[in-house]
């Protein structure tokens, strides 16, 4: 193994909350854009842009902004927001509550604060739109919402957000050294939308013979960590039975079945995304995919219920083709069409999981990766631009726990994404990282 430690994969959730117009999805952006080392929030997550990953002095976050959930007249949205509030106060560790210095106090924010006091989590009060010493003095007001301390900031410039991340992260638990040699076993996180059939499927596999379950530190009520050692294999099932119906509002679901999935997802190796044959490859399919692919781990797609469906000569073929498109451009993910009841493919279900788990802690040597890339890029130079001609002197694979590569070149900003995809694509080809998001860097050399 290259490396003897590694540090646990959990990060806290800080969700956000607030009545409309108060500048949540201002801060949401700046929290998740505000440094190099941070991942973009994730395209197409909820219709929108809810879901990101930030890091702040070294501690790695998500940030899921409860903005933008909230649909219909404005007789709806106190119902809406207090169900928003409460799904937040369930799932997340930290909480941030924005309020407006504007308007003051509103019974709404007051609603708000009730709920929250109740909570023994984190909670941090922002107020928002503070941009001079006057509304400096105005914010003192917010002392009497009775949830102690205040932040000032002003989401559109960014005065203040420094401070609140420093006493955000200063709240969250230092991440914990795991013993990489004891900690081996795989875990498959079972993901999908409700119906799908991830119990069913987990069922099938342990029958009755459930060896250990325990409770995951950190995780939700209903994520179970279940040993799974048969037919030769051994690794850890994560059931996320918790992504439930909790109401007939189909944007409470979404909302809810995000943050069961960024919990579930951030603390396995490979997603095993289940799909239901009969209703397609849904939005909400796409939601978790992307949340896979950002977080860089290994996603096999199982297509459930397919015995359900009826078949013409190329059903499968076309049903894989229109997935495939719908993940573009990363393609290379096995799709398996499995039926849970008839125990159709369960087993090639579970062997495939176990090959991505392999493809995606592959270790190539430098000198061998530099005598096939080097080659390749040879054959296929980066086009020249303005005159420029971009030399790749030598590459190497990073030393981080998911695959990563350097080439070092004389001008890497010259470099376009598709040409970074297609040394992707020749990655993937001659070593196969079949289901496993790779990442390219060019840098300068």
């Amino acid at each position: 193994m290259y490396l003897c430690k590694k540090f646990s994969t959990m990060s806290n959730i800080v969700a956000i909350v607030g009545r409309p117009n108060v500048g949540k999805s201002t801060l949401f952006n700046r929290l998740v854009q505000r440094r190099d080392a941070i991942v973009d929030s994730v395209s197409g997550v909820t219709r929108d842009r809810h879901y990101g990953k930030s890091d702040w002095n070294g501690k790695e976050f998500s940030v899921i902004d409860t903005g933008g959930y909230v649909v219909g007249s404005d007789d709806v949205f106190e119902g809406e927001i207090r169900k928003q509030v409460q799904l937040a106060i369930e799932e997340a560790d930290i909480i941030i509550f924005v309020v407006d210095v504007e308007e003051g106090i509103t019974p709404m924010d007051t609603e708000v604060a009730n709920l929250l006091r109740k909570v023994k989590k984190p909670i941090f009060i922002a107020v928002n739109k503070v941009d001079n010493a006057m509304r400096d003095a105005d914010a003192v007001e917010f002392y009497n919402l009775g949830l102690g301390e205040y932040h000032t900031i002003s989401s559109i410039n960014g005065s203040g957000t420094g401070d609140i991340l420093d006493d955000i992260v200063a709240k969250m638990p230092e991440p914990e050294e795991v013993d990489l040699e004891r900690e081996e076993l795989p875990r498959f996180a079972v993901v999908g939308r409700p119906n799908a059939g991830k119990s069913s499927f987990i069922n099938a596999l342990i029958g009755e013979e459930r060896n250990i379950v325990t409770d995951i530190a950190g995780t939700t009520r209903d994520s179970i960590d279940t040993k799974y050692n048969r037919f030769g294999f051994d690794f850890n099932l994560v059931d996320t039975a918790g992504i439930r119906k909790k109401s007939k509002v189909k944007e409470d679901l979404e909302f809810y079945s995000v943050m069961r999935a960024v919990r579930t997802i951030e603390y396995s190796d490979v997603v095993i995304l289940m799909v239901d044959a009969t209703r397609g490859f849904e939005s909400q399919d796409q939601n978790i995919f992307w949340l896979a692919e950002k977080n860089r781990k290994g996603i096999v797609i199982l297509i459930n219920k397919w015995d359900l469906v009826e078949k013409e000569t190329n059903t499968m073929r076309d049903f894989e083709a229109e997935i495939r498109q719908q993940i573009a451009p990363f393609t290379d993910v096995p799709i398996i069409f499995t039926s849970v009841i008839t125990k159709q493919r369960l087993l090639k279900a579970i062997e495939t999981g176990v090959e991505v788990f392999e493809n995606r802690k592959r270790r190539i040597s430098t000198s061998k990766l530099n005598e096939a890339m080097l080659a390749v890029i040879e054959q296929n130079s980066p086009p020249a631009i303005k005159g420029k001609f971009v030399k790749v002197k030598y590459c190497m694979q990073l030393p981080t726990q998911t695959p990563q590569f350097a080439f070092f070149c004389n001008l890497p900003q010259y470099v376009k994404d598709s040409y970074k995809r297609y040394v992707e694509n020749q990655l993937r080809q001659i070593y196969n990282f079949n289901g496993v998001p790779i990442t390219i860097y060019f840098r300068q050399k």
